[in-house]
């Protein structure tokens, strides 16, 4: 048998590879060896070059084909950068390199009726430190901290706080002592990245406790308020009016801010200042305040309050806490608010200088940030009484001339329910004999208003079911006033349908939906759920006083640029009317003005100890209120004129929670009010600003707080 394998080609691969097995194998030449292993390598799994057929331009089509795809997508790329979205491009590659910052303009002033600042601006000091500078060199916030007194800790909050902006170096400390700026003038080497900037902050030249809450207060602006004024461009760093006539005519106080464009680097860095827009100040507010009389008001309101709390009621032996209160002073020919008072109070300077958290927090549990002459909500008790004297009137259910005798007991006809509900008394369960409706009103006859109250519910179906809360929404008491002030409270009446919706919204509070004749009758002097806030008593006071014509009540007069150019005057706004004849009118000013003049009325031993003029030659007229509240609690005290009453100028307006009797608590201010008056009438609106005035304070070495 011939062995294939000896007859390979010896230049083979496959021959050299075997042979040097064929020389060393001892069984060779005997014949095949049985299981005989043959090797394997690497040729026998790989082809040779010769068996392979060459591809080259296919290796070339998939390379170029890859580059291809990726180069066409970097074109594609570039195309949309540079043509499609070129202007978003631009603008990106601005954005990073250029940073625009604001620059906040001045705010208007606050003036006074005669033109004089009641807040104005003044240009302080400020230290700012640099956060690159900060972070390069840490030792500054030391050295700063041993000039101005702040600590290294506070220097580190005011450098991250989120409230100033980025680029812009961080306030430090405000309104800085002169010797402070004056050494880091001089030694600018040991202060890198510490900038002295001119800056405005509110002041107050008649003191920061004049008419706080109707001036208020400015502070740094919230997201919340930011996003509430999406088209306004505040910015982080703004501030805004929180309170007051800061707040209500903030658009044209607040000015409008300039523009830094600085040109930073990529690391953040400024390199320079490319574009400055300056701001533009504010508009100026005149207000219908007279400053003497605002300063007057508030110390009559104060000094009572406290007096009426040192006192002790004769009827419970207590003494009243008189929480808070409020007092106003209307024009009632026009409406304009000439003083409004609140107590207790606050003073705006604190705003300025930095007030602590413990102090802020006092603040709002004594409620001194409240205006309680717009918000406070007081049952008004027998101040209601000419309410139902104009309803009494023009319904025409019980002529003013007839008398009906006052026993001090007033029994409801035909009451089954036995003594509750049936039985209503005097406030001091002593009559006052016979007495028509101006002695009514003279004396304030509870009896004679528990009659009307039943007659007008007895008679339904003649006068319908609320013609006294009818009069009382032509008046106003239950309706906002509009005045220009932030955060007005609404009154209400007691009605059918006020009970029931009080009763939806707290079930517990008011249980009883149903209306009796003896809710009526309450309702009828000013009880029951009633309660109305001062502004809204005044301005139905002022409505009648100046013959049925009830005004808006407004706080500004105009608004002035920093020209004393007038851009808004403000005049008088008619909001209802009320009808009173002399028919109507004259029998409740009769009984109005003996709560004054006549020896039985209410207030007159009030006037005659506190007034010193001629009641004669300036007459005055007014009602008290002792308005009862829970069992347990003292009354709320009230009293409210106009004078003269012949052709009346002035309406006051005086309410202390649970203050006692109106003519101890509340007519001592009203008739302090109209010493003033007569003594100082109010001069008329200067549309200009005054602004050559002194004694505008600064306190030196205040902290920047936001």
């Amino acid at each position: 048998m011939k062995n294939n394998w000896r007859d390979r080609p010896t230049g083979s691969w496959y021959s050299r590879l075997w042979r040097p097995w064929e020389t060393l194998n001892p069984f060779r030449g005997r014949g095949r060896v049985i299981n005989e292993s043959k090797p394997v390598g690497i040729r026998d799994l790989v082809a040779g070059p010769e068996h392979v057929r060459h591809r080259p331009h296919l290796r070339w089509l998939v390379i170029g084909g890859f580059f291809l795809i990726l180069f066409s997508i970097l074109v594609g790329r570039l195309f949309i950068l540079q043509v499609v979205e070129y202007k978003t491009s631009v603008a990106i590659v601005d954005q990073n390199s250029l940073r625009v910052t604001n620059i906040p303009a001045t705010r208007g002033l606050i003036l006074a009726r005669d033109g004089v600042p009641l807040v104005s601006n003044v240009t302080t000091v400020e230290l700012r430190l640099s956060r690159a500078e900060a972070a390069l060199y840490p030792p500054i916030k030391g050295a700063l901290a041993s000039l101005t007194g702040l600590s290294v800790n506070q220097i580190n909050q005011d450098l991250s706080n989120p409230q100033y902006d980025p680029y812009q170096p961080a306030p430090i400390l405000s309104n800085a002592p002169a010797s402070e700026v004056e050494f880091i003038k001089l030694h600018p080497k040991e202060f890198p990245g510490v900038s002295v900037l001119p800056v405005s902050t509110r002041t107050y030249p008649n003191g920061g406790s004049l008419g706080a809450q109707i001036l208020g207060y400015v502070g740094p602006i919230t997201g919340k308020e930011i996003a509430a004024n999406p088209g306004a461009d505040y910015q982080t760093n703004s501030e805004i009016g929180k309170t007051g006539i800061e707040a209500y005519y903030e658009q044209y106080l607040r000015g409008h801010d300039g523009t830094s464009t600085l040109e930073v680097n990529a690391f953040g860095n400024i390199l320079g200042a490319v574009k400055t827009t300056a701001p533009t100040v504010g508009d100026s507010v005149v207000l219908n305040i007279d400053t003497g009389l605002q300063r007057a008001l508030d110390g009559y309101l104060a000094s009572d309050i406290l007096a009426v709390r040192a006192s002790i009621d004769p009827t419970t032996k207590k003494h009243p806490p008189a929480p808070n209160g409020a007092a106003v002073v209307l024009d009632p020919n026009t409406g304009a608010v000439l003083a409004m008072s609140s107590y207790p109070s606050f003073n705006l300077e604190s705003f300025v200088n930095g007030l602590s958290n413990q102090a802020y927090k006092q603040l709002i549990d004594e409620g001194a940030f409240n205006n309680y002459a717009i918000q406070g909500l007081y049952t008004p008790g027998s101040t209601f009484k000419m309410i139902t004297a104009t309803a009494q009137l023009q319904t025409g259910i019980y002529p003013a001339s007839d008398y009906i005798d006052d026993t001090g007991t007033f029994k409801v006809p035909g009451c089954l329910q036995g003594g509750h509900g049936c039985v209503f008394h005097d406030d001091d369960n002593q009559g006052a004999g016979l007495v028509n409706l101006p002695l009514a009103l003279t004396v304030s006859s509870d009896y004679y208003f528990y009659n009307l109250g039943y007659l007008f519910w007895d008679n339904q179906a003649k006068y319908g079911q609320t013609p006294i809360q009818n009069v009382a929404s032509e008046y106003g008491l239950d309706q906002y006033t509009n005045v220009d002030l932030p955060n007005e409270a609404q009154g209400r009446v007691d009605s059918p349908a006020v009970r029931k919706i009080l009763h939806a919204e707290a079930p517990s509070a008011f249980p009883t939906v149903a209306w009796y004749t003896g809710d009526n009758i309450e309702m009828a002097f000013g009880q029951g759920t009633t309660a109305v806030t001062p502004i809204e008593m005044a301005n139905a006071y002022a409505t009648f006083a100046n013959g049925g014509t009830r005004f808006e009540p407004e706080v500004a007069a105009a608004i002035i640029n920093a020209h004393n150019q007038v851009v808004v005057r403000y005049q008088p706004r008619v909001l209802g009317h009320v009808s009173l004849p002399a028919s109507i009118r004259d029998p409740i000013l009769q009984g109005l003005e003996g709560v004054v003049e006549n020896p039985r009325g209410t207030a007159s031993g009030t006037f005659a100890r506190i007034v010193n003029f001629s009641l004669a030659s300036y007459p005055i007229a007014g009602k008290t209120g002792t308005a009862s509240n829970a069992p347990g609690l003292e009354p709320n005290s009230w009293f409210v004129g106009f004078g003269p009453a012949t052709h009346p100028q002035y309406v006051v307006l005086c309410v202390v929670a649970e203050g006692g009797y109106g003519a101890d608590a509340a007519a001592p201010v009203v008739a302090e009010t109209f010493n003033y008056l007569v003594a100082h009438p109010v001069g008329p609106v200067v549309l200009k600003a005054q602004l050559s005035v002194p004694g505008a304070r600064t306190t030196a070495g205040t902290k920047a707080s936001g």
